[in-house]
């Protein structure tokens, strides 16, 4: 069974098809860059972009960078602040021609295809997947069972919003060497695991395909620290997960 599955980030919209029956895109991925600034009609348009270079005629799941209920975007962390209390999947839906559109957190369908294909799958107890990218996004399960909508990157940590120093971008614009940016995002999941105490830590985003360059670096936290297997797909799987669910709902 083939879904397509969009992946809404602060730096880029990427998508393709998906074949649910192994968990993984079924085609090479499109993307395209998000507009700046990253307004719902604008990102629409890019949304659209991607599914009109497949020819896609079906259902659609997309993820959005902030809280998600019901297809309504509540928060907008690092795209534009007209997202907040937006009917995202009704104005997905409509630029798409009236077809039926999922919307949801992007970390909480990462962790979702984690834990279904990836380095979740068959973990009991408590899994916590943070997606470290142009923020932290954050998908939190206990015995297979998600917490929607943590958002987890948005923590205090030394009197800042914990994204701001220990994300991918933090280690980009600072440029921070991996020894240095290690230091931060140590801190941070230590700060995460005295609160949640998780059996499993998996580190997603395009920065697990390099777990090497950092993963040994984390000495802080107890719990048993992976990268994603999907790497940078499981929000394109996740979204597709969604999309199909919804159809069966």
């Amino acid at each position: 069974m083939q879904i397509f599955g969009v992946d809404i980030g602060g730096t880029g919209i990427k998508g393709a098809p998906v074949d649910l029956d192994r968990g993984e895109p079924a085609q090479e991925r499109h993307k395209v860059l998000t507009p700046h600034p990253a307004t719902p009609e604008g990102v629409a348009g890019g949304v659209a972009e991607v599914i009109r270079h497949f020819s896609w005629e079906g259902p659609i799941g997309v993820t959005f960078p902030g809280v998600v209920t019901h297809g309504v975007t509540r928060t907008a962390a690092n795209v534009d602040k007209a997202w907040i209390g937006l009917d995202a999947a009704a104005l997905l839906s409509e630029s798409l021609g009236g077809r039926p559109v999922t919307v949801l957190n992007d970390a909480d369908a990462a962790g979702v295809a984690e834990m279904t294909y990836g380095a979740g799958r068959g973990v009991p107890g408590t899994v916590l997947l943070l997606t470290l990218g142009t923020g932290i996004g954050s998908a939190l399960f206990r015995d297979g069972r998600l917490v929607p909508n943590t958002e987890l990157g948005h923590l205090e940590l030394k009197g800042h919003d914990a994204e701001t120093r220990a994300s991918v971008k933090a280690k980009e614009d600072g440029d921070l060497s991996w020894e240095r940016w290690a230091r931060r995002l140590d801190k941070y999941l230590a700060h995460v695991e005295m609160l949640f105490s998780p059996d499993l830590l998996i580190l997603g985003g395009g920065v697990s395909r390099k777990p090497e360059k950092f993963v040994p670096l984390l000495t802080n936290v107890r719990a048993q620290i992976v990268p994603a297997k999907l790497q940078n797909n499981a929000g394109i799987v996740g979204a597709a997960m969604a999309a199909r669910d919804g159809l069966t709902r």
